[in-house]
């Protein structure tokens, strides 16, 4: 049976959580980690996301399983809450989902990727008068 990248975008955000870009601070406070999985041509032409670890798509799921041998220090296991983020926001819901099937209670992906956080980012500058 054979689907649309709508239809499975659509089933793959009901197994994860949506985090919005104010909320990312949080998350890092209590311990979460926010995962950057935007290729480094992306990364260098949008900007970097402080707070983030850059894990590229193509090895995710090998550096967060908490279980592997190539995982990353910052893991420490399937309960940790793990922010995904793209560009926008399409990728990262399935890599999310990835992550749910790995077992991760707490798989999420940042609602608007990137591209969200850097609008909400500035926005909360100019009306706290940061830069005048």
């Amino acid at each position: 049976m054979s689907r649309r990248v709508d239809e499975v975008l659509a089933e793959a955000r009901t197994r994860i959580g949506r985090v919005r870009p104010a909320d990312l601070e949080q998350v890092l406070a209590g311990g979460g980690l926010v995962v950057d999985i935007r290729p480094e041509a992306q990364r260098h032409e949008e900007g970097a996301l402080s707070g983030a670890v850059v894990i590229e798509r193509n090895v995710l799921e090998w550096r967060l399983d908490p279980r592997g041998d190539h995982r990353i220090p910052e893991v420490r296991d399937h309960d940790q809450e793990i922010v995904v983020v793209c560009s926008a926001g399409y990728a990262s819901s399935l890599a999310a989902a990835s992550l749910a099937d790995l077992g991760f209670t707490r798989a999420a992906d940042l609602d608007g990727g990137y591209l969200a956080w850097r609008s909400w980012f500035h926005s909360r500058a100019v009306h706290s008068g940061v830069g005048r």
